[in-house]
């Protein structure tokens, strides 16, 4: 058979919407990351009932900081400008902020210069990669971008989630699938961590383009649609999973428990690819190996061309 062009995928144009605050997400992000801290968490006496707010108080904070007060205060009230990275610093070490928070507040104070409309740009997965996905012979695998948007997968991967090119291609994102579709509800069997680690990466997103409006279109769709994702947006929790264990309840092969591996891509860091695989001889690799053995009469691989 002569061989078929590279495929690439497309960001459909789809309905924008207003750009997120910016000065918004870093006073909340700041508010609930003080709230989680008790007194006791960081050495400090605890007043019991005479305290009038969860966690530390904004001036406890500082102190820890090595900051003043007012400075703080303008910082938790959303005005980073000319906000230090030594002072960003300080105060993530008060506020016991992990590396992905750290990272997701200097985003938010500091926010890097991007082009105007970056985030509309059509997001492109090289021939190399789709040929790539096509080899992983009885491994699902597929590559995500902005917005948990999926972008390319294999044979495998439609057979264990789904064939998503059934789907729309602006329904084909991990967000809208998980908070919107019920049999994704029943295919993760600890389906609120999957919904946690999704929102989770939206809101690094956010962080990093929050001028973006398709991701704040898709924000602002899930907040209406959907009590779980409103639920979960508010608590402004951000992290990185590269790495774990999935269950899953297919509707033809039963339970599966597939390891996942996250590989950000050199070539564009805003693409990750993902792969699962199952340890070998588990009743789990004999699934997979029963999904594999049905061929393509069971399901397609993904047909990435935007319409």
């Amino acid at each position: 058979m002569e061989p078929q062009p590279p495929q690439s995928s497309q960001q459909p144009a789809g309905e924008a919407g207003p750009p997120l605050d910016r000065r918004a997400e870093l006073s909340e992000f700041l508010r609930t990351r003080r709230a989680r801290l008790k007194p006791e968490d960081v050495g400090m006496p605890d007043f019991g009932r005479h305290r009038r707010v969860p966690g530390l108080r904004r001036e406890e904070l500082a102190q820890l900081a090595g900051v003043s007060v007012a400075y703080y205060t303008r910082l938790e009230q959303g005005n980073g400008r000319n906000v230090s990275a030594e002072v960003l610093d300080a105060i993530s070490r008060a506020l016991r902020l992990t590396d992905a928070e750290h990272a997701h507040l200097t985003h938010l104070a500091k926010p890097k210069q991007h082009k105007k409309k970056q985030g509309a740009r059509p997001q492109q997965v090289r021939g190399a990669l789709r040929q790539l996905l096509d080899t992983l012979d009885g491994v699902p695998a597929y590559i995500t971008g902005r917005r948990s948007d999926v972008l390319v997968w294999n044979r495998m991967a439609a057979a264990v989630f789904g064939d998503w090119a059934e789907l729309p291609v602006q329904e084909r994102n991990w967000a809208r699938m998980v908070f919107l579709k019920p049999e994704y509800h029943d295919l993760f069997v600890e389906w609120e961590q999957k919904a946690i680690d999704i929102v989770c990466l939206l809101r690094m997103d956010a962080g990093c383009h929050p001028d973006d409006p398709r991701l704040s279109a898709l924000v602002g769709e899930l907040s209406v649609k959907s009590e779980d994702f409103r639920r979960l947006w508010a608590t402004h929790d951000v992290k990185e999973k590269t790495h774990g264990v999935k269950r899953l309840r297919h509707p033809l092969v039963g339970d599966l428990s597939l390891q996942y591996e996250s590989f950000q891509l050199a070539g564009d860091a805003e693409q990750v690819l993902v792969t699962y695989h199952a340890e070998p001889g588990s009743p789990s690799a004999e699934a997979l190996h029963l999904l594999s053995s049905w061929g393509r009469d069971a399901t397609r691989a993904g047909d990435v061309v935007a319409p």
